[in-house]
């Protein structure tokens, strides 16, 4: 196990050193009342006082009922400043619109929350110098479970080399509450979507190949497959050069 006191220390100092460089007034992340963006909300709002978590409903009742209920307690136990987007309207206009252009698929139609959260973050980072932080933990990384120029977009990640199960004991050292510790990995997207259920294997099947390189086969099959899949996801846009 890591040690989290350093882990905290090291993390801190690594985003304070950001901000200095890049001169920005503070930070901005998306606050979906989950384990990894508590996780980042905390470390940011360790390194910068001036640390805003930005709530975004989109069509999913669960965004409404305990996401929010989390989001809203997390930012009430460490002072985090928050605020509320709702982006459901938003979403069902740009659905309709797109729809008399294309057969738009179930992906592309999921895709487009993780997207309109990208751009109400960079907007209000913009509008206010602020940095956008980033929470998808390794294991997410690893298997491409994260929407390219959605919730891939961030100016840095604080937690990006942490696997689920670390994020896990981390928050857990943080006293964190158990509430928001024990509910299923799930990125919102839909009512009654987890993480798990859409890969098809578990994060604790993930971590173990990550830390040793076995896992059960047809778990390891799985994972290669995401992995291979979504390299395009972790590589930077392809250009052509002369």
């Amino acid at each position: 196990m890591r040690d989290y006191k350093v882990e905290t220390i090291k993390r801190v100092e690594f985003i304070r050193r950001l901000l200095d460089e890049s001169s920005a007034s503070g930070i901005i992340f998306g606050n979906s009342g989950g384990k990894d963006s508590a996780l980042v909300g905390v470390l940011s709002k360790m390194a910068c006082d001036n640390t805003v978590g930005l709530v975004m409903p989109c069509t999913s009742k669960c965004n409404y009922g305990t996401d929010m209920t989390d989001a809203l307690m997390l930012s009430e136990l460490y002072k985090i400043e928050n605020r509320k987007v709702d982006l459901t309207k938003t979403a069902e206009t740009l659905k309709k619109t797109l729809n008399e252009a294309t057969d738009m698929s179930s992906t592309a139609e999921t895709n487009i929350a993780p997207r309109l959260r990208m751009t109400a973050l960079y907007t209000v980072a913009s509008t206010e110098n602020r940095l956008v932080a980033g929470t998808g933990n390794k294991s997410e990384r690893y298997m491409g479970y994260f929407t390219k120029w959605g919730d891939g977009a961030f100016d840095f990640n604080p937690i990006a080399d942490l696997t689920v199960t670390e994020v896990y004991e981390y928050l857990t050292y943080l006293g964190v509450p158990k509430r928001i510790i024990e509910k299923s990995p799930s990125a919102g997207l839909y009512d009654g979507q987890t993480d798990e259920d859409d890969m098809g294997v578990s994060y604790k099947a993930i971590d173990m190949y990550l830390q040793s390189g076995v896992c059960a086969t047809e778990d390891m099959e799985i994972i290669k497959t995401y992995h291979k899949i979504s390299a395009h996801k972790r590589n930077p846009p392809i250009v052509y050069e002369d």
